[in-house]
Order: C-alpha cells, then structure tokens, then sequence
C-alpha cells in the first residue's frame, strides 16, 4: 500500500454484516485487474459507490461512517469464469433521497465503473425494500387499470410501429394507420425516428386524426388508441406534446425514458396519472448498456428502475425474434415488472426476493422480427398481460397493410383460443397456425413468405 493510500478491505469489507431490511441490496460482476484481490475489488466498489474516497480525509472524524457507507457482504466465484466475481454490496438507505431513480444511480453506478483496479464491473440486479419503493409512485396506471381503460381482456394487446413513415404526408400516415385499426389492430404507434421535422408531420397527423376518427367514428373501428410520442429535447416541449395529446382526445404518450433521463421519465409519468394518460416506454440505447456480459449493467436493472419512475408499457425483447434474448433471463425481468413479489431465483438472474408491496405492474412489450409464425411462442412465453408489437411483421404483407392486419389479428385469435382449449402452443405450434391457414387466405400468404 502506497503511503497515505487506503487499503478499502479493511473499513468497506464487511462478511460479518447482516443485512437489513431497509437496505438496497446491489450485486455487481466483479472482474478485477491482476494482482487485485476479489475481496479489495468488492471493497471497492462498495467504497466508490457510496462515501470513500483513495485517502483518509479530515472530515471522516465528523460524521458517522457506519451510517452512510456501503458494506460489500459477501463475495462468490462465478462458476466457469475465470477471476470474476459476484460482489455483494449494501447500502443504508440514508444514502438516497426519495423518490429518486436519478439520485440512486448518481450514486451505485455513478463514478465505480470507471475505476482503475477493475477491468471490469456489471451490475446484475438490486434489491429494492418497500421502505423506498414505496416513496415512488410507480406506473401511471398500472395492468388492471389499462384494462379497463381499453376495455380488452383475456389476450395480449396487437400493438404496429410506424417506423416506415418517413417521407409519407399525414394523409398518406393516417390512411396505413386506418387500414390496419379496421382489420383488428389494438394499439398503433407513431415513435422514435430522429428527424427534425417529424413532430411537424405528427402534428396534422392528429388533427387529421381527430376530425375523421375520434369525432365520427366508424363502425369498422373499435378503438382510438394511438400512442403519440411526446419524447423530446427538454421537459417543457415533452409535456406541451402530452398537453397536446391530451386535448386531442389519444389516450397512450409515449417516451424513450433512457435517453431522454429518469428525471423527464418520472416528471411525464405523474403527468401521465394527474390527466389520465396511458405511458409506453421504449428503451432506445438499452443495449449500449446491458449486451456485454461482464460490464454495464444488466436489463433487469433498468426494468426495476423504469417501474419505479413510471410507465406502462415497456419493451423487453422477444426470445424468438431478431433481438437477443435468453428466454429464462426474459421471462425472469418479465415477472419483475408484472408481478407483486418475486422469490430469487438464480437460474432466471434474479439474486434477490423482491416485494413491490402495492406498485402496479408494466406490461412487457415483445417487439423485433417477429411474424405470424411467431404468434403462438409469443402467446405462450408472454401471457395475455403483453403487448405483440408486428411492425415489418403487418405492414411487410405481400398483399398490403389491411391484410397484414387481418393475418396477425387472425393468428392471434387462433392462437388465444387454441390456448383456451388446452392445446400445447409450444408443440403445436406450426400445426395451429397451418390450420388457421385454411379459412384464411391474408394468413397464408403472410405464412409463405416468411417461411
């Protein structure tokens, strides 16, 4: 040890600690540089993470550092990988101000993964007490209440990204949307595109939109549920978007809640539950954190945290799409965002029991390469408390919009019913849709060409 420099195993490595209810529990993939032991490395992080700092500080003899500090617990190999490690820290909640994602992160992963000792560091999951999760407000809605709001039950929500609008006027827009909300569509979507012109196009879109569906409805049309995207450069454009929705009469906003920040995200989603809006959160630049295995940080985490800031809708992957995804590790960030309480599991990545008390639930949203002859792996792994969303999967039909429509909306019936009947969707998958393509000629022709 270096003269004046601090040894961080000897004040922030603790393996005696018991944990406390109230503690937020973190545990992080510990890669250490060589010569670096795993306990010094998990110490670390604990310190860097919380109150220490690389020497002793004049100030230390002022305050309560048993108080404030982050104590690594417990340190474990990573079976079949070479010097990795499984630090587990925990920190007092004193440490947090409520109601606060950006606050949390400021401090867990704020300034640690930069750190010279560690090649590496990833932080898998967190434990989340009811103590602080409980000064959130959480979902706008929540499962039950968007149920009722859409009046839909017993199957996932069909839900089409316009990504192909670029270049199409508002007419030429809301005609392909029109197309497809006659012929069964849920849930259309206008997102994500950068472009500076585009909320200029979505604007008359609306208009349009109010004066020939929401005023005189037609018959074929049961629903007006288009998400209108309200992410934008600062807080006070994003909520005129939401006000401007919200005049309109569109009942989903949506928001891209990682790179537009957890303190916009929070702010849209108690906008969203004062004006009674529904809020889909799409997760653009996710992956620039989570991919790498050994460094960043894992969905899981990201999925707690958006449930905590607030949305209704999130996108989580597929398992069968063109997106990567374990389907244990989906399933086990899944459940964290739907259900109440969650036991650990160590083969779904779930390193904590977590109990979300009363928060409501997000739906997961399956999103990504998926066509009809995914429907019936997607109903079976998700459940009816999803979103479908078939972007290139509708509009990609040989024959046009309406009838991608028509093959997703039919594939999604048969498929709910077959389940229904208790038919083994994962076994029988081919076969329900192959007979599903008999009395349905817009099904076979989607069934033909992506074979």
């Amino acid at each position: 040890i270096k003269a004046g420099v601090k040894d961080y195993r000897l004040t922030y490595y603790t393996p005696d600690y018991e944990t406390k209810d109230t503690d937020i529990l973190a545990a992080f993939r510990v890669t250490p540089q060589p010569g670096v032991p795993a306990e010094e490395a998990g110490a670390a992080v604990a310190a860097e993470s919380s109150t220490g700092t690389w020497t002793t500080v004049w100030t230390d003899g002022l305050t309560s550092l048993d108080r404030y500090k982050g104590r690594c617990y417990h340190i474990e190999a990573v079976v079949g990988e070479e010097n990795q490690y499984i630090a587990y820290v925990a920190y007092p909640l004193d440490l947090f101000e409520k109601g606060s994602v950006t606050n949390m992160f400021t401090s867990i992963v704020g300034n640690v993964f930069g750190f010279k000792a560690l090649r590496a560091l990833r932080l898998e999951d967190l434990r989340i007490p009811p103590a602080y999760s409980k000064t959130f407000q959480g979902p706008p809605h929540g499962i039950q209440s968007e149920r009722d709001k859409l009046n839909k039950y017993g199957r996932p929500y069909w839900d089409v990204l316009s990504n192909h609008k670029l270049g199409l006027s508002a007419k030429k827009l809301r005609r392909t949307v029109y197309e497809c909300l006659r012929r069964g569509l849920d849930l259309p979507r206008m997102t994500k595109r950068e472009l500076p012109t585009f909320y200029a196009l979505e604007r008359p879109f609306l208009i349009l939109w109010l004066k020939q569906f929401i005023k005189r409805k037609p018959k074929q049309v049961k629903s007006k549920d288009i998400t209108w995207n309200a992410t934008a450069g600062t807080c006070e454009e994003m909520i005129k978007r939401a006000i401007f929705a919200r005049e309109l009469g569109v009942p989903i906003v949506m928001h891209d809640y990682l790179t537009g920040g957890f303190t916009a995200n929070t702010s849209l989603a108690h906008y969203c539950r004062d004006n009674g809006l529904l809020l889909h959160i799409h997760r653009a630049m996710h992956a620039v954190i989570d991919r790498q295995k050994n460094h960043g940080m894992h969905f899981r985490v990201l999925a707690k945290a958006l449930r905590m800031s607030g949305g209704d809708h999130i996108h989580a992957g597929t398992v069968v799409g063109k997106l990567e995804g374990e389907r244990e590790m989906t399933l086990g960030f899944v459940d964290l965002l739907r259900d109440d309480f969650i036991e650990k599991d160590r083969s779904r990545g779930i390193f904590f029991t977590q109990d979300w008390v009363s928060m409501p639930g997000v739906i997961p949203v399956a999103s990504g390469g998926i066509h009809v002859w995914h429907m019936p792996a997607l109903t079976e792994i998700f459940g009816d408390d999803s979103v479908l969303q078939f972007g290139g999967g509708t509009l990609g039909h040989p024959w046009g919009n309406a009838p991608g429509a028509v093959a997703n909306r039919v594939a999604l019936e048969a498929c709910v019913q077959a389940r229904n009947e208790g038919r083994d969707l994962a076994r029988e998958s081919n076969e329900i849709i192959r007979e599903t393509c008999k009395w349905s000629p817009e099904l076979a022709a989607a069934c033909e060409i992506w074979e």
